[in-house]
């Protein structure tokens, strides 16, 4: 029997964050190995661990697995989270790419500096609540169903609900006027290997700050 999936990446959210997030809505147990230094980086190059030399790296089913979008796409597919169909697993990846896109933004705002934080900010809100969530609300009211693709879960609802949860770290009530996403985060949160993800106590990983940071470019840079 194999074993679980290991995780190689430090302990924050990054780009690991939306694998940790497909691994627990399959209900997959997995372990993390962290990065915590330099050398623990430079060991997983030099033992030829990181097909770019760089992380996040999934160990899963003999495979050392790295490039966040092919990790996504296999556990996707191993766990039947990628839709009945081509064109389904078509939809799916466009809306996946949209909240990469906003992801990205997010993750990135602690990175720059304090003079343009503010900036940052408002222009990730502003795209959230004009290009991207609007898209989201259209695509739940013209399908009509309970998840943006077919009629059960898949990588683009679990993807969505991340990035949801993100932007209402910076803005509680971003999804006021918003009612059938609001409505859809209450649905999936509640899916039980989600709900138990979104406890205290699970592999997520805090919202980035300031000094952590601070401390990853740091160790890092």
């Amino acid at each position: 029997m194999a074993g679980k999936p290991k995780l190689h990446y430090f302990k924050v959210r990054g780009r690991m964050e939306s694998i940790r997030w497909m691994l627990a809505a399959a209900g997959i147990e997995f372990e993390e190995q962290y990065i915590d230094s330099k050398e623990d980086l430079q060991k997983l190059k030099n033992d030829g661990c990181l097909l770019f030399q760089q992380v996040p790296m999934v160990e899963i089913d003999g495979m050392k697995l790295v490039q966040t979008r092919a990790i996504l796409n296999y556990i996707a597919g191993k766990y039947n989270l990628y839709g009945k169909d081509l064109k389904e697993r078509a939809l799916i990846d466009m809306y996946c790419e949209g909240t990469v896109d906003l992801n990205e933004g997010i993750m990135m705002l602690y990175f720059k500096p304090a003079d343009t934080k503010e900036k940052e900010l408002q222009s990730i809100l502003e795209k959230a609540s004009t290009r991207y969530f609007p898209v989201y609300e259209k695509v739940l009211k013209d399908h009509g169903q309970d998840f943006l693709v077919g009629k059960q879960l898949s990588r683009a609802d679990v993807q969505l609900l991340e990035s949801i949860l993100m932007v209402e770290e910076l803005k509680a009530d971003i999804l006021s006027t918003f009612p059938l996403l609001k409505a859809f985060k209450g649905r999936i949160s509640n899916i039980p290997t989600i709900k138990k993800f979104l406890q205290p106590g699970s592999a997520r990983k805090p919202a980035m700050d300031e000094k952590t940071a601070a401390e990853v470019i740091k160790k890092f840079h």
